[in-house]
């Protein structure tokens, strides 16, 4: 019987300063993924996920460096409190079974202003072939995959539709994204991020589509 894949939760992080006054802290964390199967995709995986985080390091070592010390020297000439700028990532794995992982990224920054923004990323793996499987591949029905889901998602809306904005049907029409999804044990989880269908304090939107006739579990395909 094959093992299942374990990970070791990875962390970069740093405390950024400007004339001694911190004006940055970031966190990434991301996953190293442990296997005696699949070992050839285990480290393809293992090399895009570090790749990700050093690339984002970069970004937040330069980029929003830059910003927060202009922002910093902004506070100071107009006499405001200074506001330190957070940066996080961190993941959740939803799905590591056969020979598929699954998993989400939830990248926060704060930049001042009332509250920071989180975007969100998904990736799920086969093992066997080392490849992503896109979200048409697990869909089974002759009909049209993207028209099923965005139905199935106004459908679950309508069941509590005062947290969404009112055009919520245009909204879920122009910002479904067939990349923002992710598997779990019960099926197959859509989302939409912050402001897409709804105001900020609804946060990120996420509708479960079980498994059914038309979505089928991952783990199906480990046995081709």
């Amino acid at each position: 019987m094959k093992k299942s894949t374990t990970f070791n939760t990875m962390v970069i992080s740093e405390e950024m300063k400007y004339d001694d006054v911190t004006v940055l802290n970031y966190r990434i964390e991301y996953p190293e993924f442990v296997s005696d199967n699949y070992k050839k995709s285990i480290r393809a995986v293992n090399q895009f996920y570090k790749g990700e985080a050093l690339a984002l390091q970069n970004n937040f070592r330069t980029k929003l460096y830059r910003m927060a010390v202009e922002q910093y020297l902004d506070d100071i000439k107009n006499g405001f409190p200074v506001h330190v700028f957070e940066a996080l990532q961190t993941f959740e794995v939803t799905y590591n079974k056969a020979c598929i992982i699954s998993l989400y990224f939830d990248n926060y920054r704060y930049t001042g202003g009332a509250h920071g923004l989180t975007v969100r990323t998904s990736q799920t793996w086969n093992l066997k072939t080392g490849k992503m499987l896109k979200l048409r591949e697990l869909y089974k029905c002759s009909d049209n995959y993207k028209s099923y889901i965005k139905k199935k998602i106004i459908e679950q809306i309508r069941e509590n539709p005062d947290i969404y904005f009112v055009n919520y049907e245009e909204l879920v029409e122009q910002t479904f994204d067939v990349n923002n999804f992710y598997c779990t044990p019960q099926g197959v989880v859509v989302y939409f991020q912050q402001y897409d269908i709804a105001p900020y304090a609804s946060g990120i939107r996420e509708f479960l589509l079980p498994y059914n006739r038309c979505i089928i579990d991952p783990a199906r395909k480990c046995t081709k």
